[in-house]
């Protein structure tokens, strides 16, 4: 069973930035597509990164030019960069790791942000 340890949610001010991290255990992390998604009160979780094994990422059209979601095998994590952060922003988010049919998820980390 794969484990996904996320780190990096707090409390930030609207344009502020966050830096959000997952690190599944196991030693398969290059072959996982890896991927963030976020869930806000009363709404239904959806996709906000992700990325491949080799690199190739997408976005939702609300985060396009804010997030950077970005992976670095040697240290077995994936990164979710968020700039230019607006009260829209505010949710749980989870880290998701993919494996032909395999699929896991984190605990999910609190984002909020403040105006």
């Amino acid at each position: 069973q794969v484990q996904l340890v996320e780190s990096g949610g707090g409390l930030v001010q609207a344009g502020g930035s966050l830096r959000l991290s997952c690190a599944p255990s196991g030693s398969r992390f290059g072959f996982y597509a890896m991927g963030w998604y976020r869930q806000a009160p009363g709404k239904q979780r959806e996709l906000v990164a992700r990325i491949t094994p080799g690199g190739n990422t997408n976005y939702a059209d609300s985060v396009k030019g804010r997030f950077t979601i970005s992976r670095d095998n040697a240290k077995n994590t994936v990164y979710l960069q968020m700039n230019s952060l607006r009260l829209e922003d505010t949710a749980v988010y989870y880290c998701n790791a993919v494996l032909i049919s395999s699929n896991y998820w984190g605990q999910g980390t609190q984002v909020t942000v403040s105006s």
